[in-house]
């Protein structure tokens, strides 16, 4: 691995490491975040993992989870952290934007910077890079960076359960973005004692009732399918919102329901929040979602996984995905799935 070796000698002795991952923080960031903190830890350094904004309540059960700083919350205490800090550890996202104020307060210091990510497009962030977009999830990447560290690399049980949880969420429980190399990381981790029925049961089976609540109103009362385009839609405004009393992390996987249809190549998921409507975008096969996710709605991400925004009302936001739509007739009706 190209430019371990000045890793090693950076890490050689103890540091102040800041790590960060992404606003809206899902279980990727917060697995690999996590991961790295323990062995950090382990190594003798002193460690914050400091997210822009709240975890899902779904993931309060991972080991160090209550060790994790929230910018939005406690601004000061981070931003004192970073002043001092000697290496930044970038997870699951590659350009400083996607960390709001952190990202201003980061750019303006000298760190030694460690990037380890699986999206497009990377910035030229980080002494250090690991950008792989055919990797499975960020997770995955730090197992393989671990591993390359050192040629007896300790990974113990509790960071075994965090990579674990980055991949089984980001593939959505192997569906996606699957490889050879995939499977013998995870046999690897089993070996390392994670216990996979117990885990899938803390990450899928821990849903407080509304949320079921919730989908049920989205599929029956907010699902809309336009066959022509073989595209599926849900959406969420700001009264569904008060109603289901929505918190950070309840919305998470509504949107892949809708590709459970035979027909629906596409589907994208609209929620109006108080000053931008926030989108996902879901695909099936080669249909590349991150592709209208950038070029239409401020975003980015994955062919099969993307997410952008606007700033305009819920209806204008629709509005403009519809319009958008004929551009790609011919790619979602035609387009070879498996």
């Amino acid at each position: 691995m190209q430019g371990i070796e000045e890793v090693r000698s950076v890490l050689s002795y103890p540091k102040r490491i800041i790590i960060t991952s992404h606003r809206n923080p899902d279980g990727d960031a917060i697995g690999s975040s996590l991961a790295v903190y323990h062995w950090l830890m382990e190594m003798g350094h002193q460690v914050m993992v400091a997210f822009p904004s709240e975890y899902p309540a779904i993931y309060n059960w991972m080991p160090g989870i209550n060790d994790i700083k929230i910018h939005d919350l406690e601004d000061e205490e981070v931003d004192e952290f970073i002043n001092s800090a000697d290496v930044h550890v970038i997870l699951d996202y590659n350009s400083l934007s996607r960390i709001d104020k952190m990202g201003d307060r980061l750019s303006d210091q000298q760190h030694f910077t460690i990037l380890i990510d699986h999206h497009l497009y990377p910035d030229a962030l980080g002494d250090f890079i690991l950008s792989d977009t055919s990797a499975s999830s960020t997770c995955e990447l730090v197992y393989r960076f671990i591993k390359a560290f050192s040629s007896r690399p300790q990974i113990s049980p509790k960071m075994a359960d965090c990579l674990y949880t980055g991949i089984v969420t980001d593939t959505g429980s192997f569906q996606y973005s699957t490889s050879p190399a995939l499977f013998r990381t995870i046999a690897d981790l089993m070996d390392l004692g994670v216990d996979n029925h117990g885990l899938n049961h803390m990450i899928f089976n821990n849903l407080p009732e509304k949320s079921l609540r919730l989908l049920g109103h989205c599929l029956y009362n907010r699902m809309e399918i336009l066959d022509e385009y073989n595209t599926g839609i849900i959406f969420l405004n700001k009264h569904d919102f008060q109603v289901f009393d929505i918190q950070r992390g309840d919305t998470e996987g509504i949107v892949n329901y809708l590709l459970k249809i035979k027909h629906v190549h596409m589907a994208a998921f609209f929620r109006q929040q108080p000053s931008i409507v926030k989108i996902s975008f879901r695909s099936k096969g080669h249909f590349s979602v991150e592709e209208i996710a950038k070029n239409y709605f401020n975003g980015g991400g994955h062919r099969n996984a993307a997410g952008g925004y606007m700033k305009s009302g819920l209806a204008a936001a629709l509005k403009k995905f519809k319009e958008v739509l004929p551009i790609y007739k011919e790619k979602l009706t035609k387009e070879v799935l498996i």
